[in-house]
Parts: C-alpha cells; sequence; structure tokens
C-alpha cells in the first residue's frame, strides 16, 4: 500500500522553475524526463498513477509518488483544476509574443544552434543577427567548458552574460536543450522566466522540436 495519496480533479503542469530545469541541460535525470514528458503532451495530462507511470516511465506506483513528491517539494511541477490544451498556431506567429513577455525591456531573441534566429522581439535585424550568432558562439564554448566549471568551480548557472562595471547583465544568453536541439534565448537586460508565458514558450517549442522524436 503506497504511503501517499494523488489529490482527484489535477491536472499536471510544470511551473516556470520546473520548465526551466526541464530544458536547460541535456542530462536525462527522472525530473527532466518527467517534466519534459509532460512538455510533449498536446494538453495537460490527468492527475493519477496511470499518467504518472506512462509520464515517468516507471512500473513501481510507490516510485512515481516519491518523484512526484521530488518535483513538489522543489516547485518544479503544480496541480491545475482545469485542463490546458497547447499552444497552437504558427511558431512564427507566437514566439514574439511570448518572448516579449519574458524579458522586463522587450529586447528578446531565440536562436538556433547555427546561429540564426527563428524569432525576436524589440530587436532590429542586423542587431538581432549578430546576436544570434554571438549566441551559437557562446553555446559552443560552454559545452566544451561546462565540465571543468561545473565540476571544479561549483557553478550550477548555464547562462552566460556581458555585464556592466557594477555587474549587472546587460545581455544574458541561457541555452535551452529541446529534443535533439540547442537552442539559446537572449535577453537585453532582466529575464522574466518566472512567469506562466516561459512554460508556455516551452511547451510550444517541445511539440515542435521534441514531440516529433518520440
Amino acid at each position: 500500500m503506497s504511503r501517499f495519496t494523488l489529490t482527484k480533479g489535477l491536472y499536471l503542469y510544470p511551473t516556470p522553475s520546473g520548465a526551466y530545469h526541464a530544458v536547460s541541460l541535456k542530462d536525462n535525470d527522472k525530473s527532466r524526463v518527467f517534466l519534459r514528458a509532460i512538455l510533449q503532451q498536446r494538453q495537460t495530462p490527468e492527475l493519477n498513477i496511470g499518467n504518472l507511470k506512462s509520464l515517468m516511465d516507471e512500473k513501481s506506483d510507490e516510485k512515481c509518488m516519491e518523484l512526484l513528491l521530488h518535483c513538489q517539494k522543489l516547485g518544479w511541477i503544480q496541480g491545475l483544476t482545469e485542463r490546458l490544451e497547447y499552444p497552437k498556431g504558427p511558431l512564427d506567429e507566437i514566439l514574439p509574443d511570448l518572448l516579449d513577455k519574458v524579458s522586463a525591456s522587450g529586447k528578446v531573441l531565440l536562436a538556433d544552434s547555427q546561429g540564426f534566429y527563428l524569432a525576436c522581439n524589440g530587436l532590429d535585424h542586423e542587431v538581432a543577427e549578430e546576436l544570434s550568432a554571438l549566441s551559437a558562439d557562446i553555446a559552443t564554448v560552454h559545452e566544451r567548458r561546462s565540465a571543468l566549471l561545473m565540476n571544479n568551480m561549483g557553478l550550477t548557472s548555464h547562462a552566460w552574460s556581458l555585464v556592466d562595471a557594477a555587474g549587472n547583465s546587460n545581455v544574458g544568453f541561457w541555452p535551452l536543450y529541446i529534443g535533439d536541439n540547442r537552442f539559446v534565448i537572449c535577453i537585453c537586460g532582466v529575464p522574466y522566466f518566472n512567469r506562466p508565458e516561459f512554460v508556455t514558450l516551452i511547451w510550444a517549442l517541445s511539440i515542435r522540436y521534441a514531440r516529433d522524436m518520440m
């Protein structure tokens, strides 16, 4: 008999921090597998043991409940009282507005691993092109040196930034790993990754770029 009970009538959905945790690294630890699986569904899955087993790729009821509790304690998962549908519409139409909501300045872009931007908001074309190319260079250097930085220096952040004399970020670069794709979200000024639009952004990208790998 499980030590845990599930609340009925809820639907699983990552929090903003859970969405970031899911895509900030390539690692396939159990919590990331679970969160990514939710983000690859076209609607928020109902909270029940059958869905947990499927999403976690786990046969044990007890282990499923323990992982769910772990994610809940870390603030990575939430239960919604109403089902959500995935963000519909062409990416080139929905991405600019979503990107605008995750930046205080409204100056933000999403670039691919080749250094081309998929969408941007508040930036001139020439500036967006240069920042996209720079983001690809930074992401390549990070992947090459991240083991040294994290293991030897104990760093847990995977973002890079161009800072002013006071150490404040002027431009930040955050890698996002979705399916077999690496993207970089580049933001001028303060990021707003704690907003629900960030989860929607990761959900839209996951449906387009990760679900095809299933």
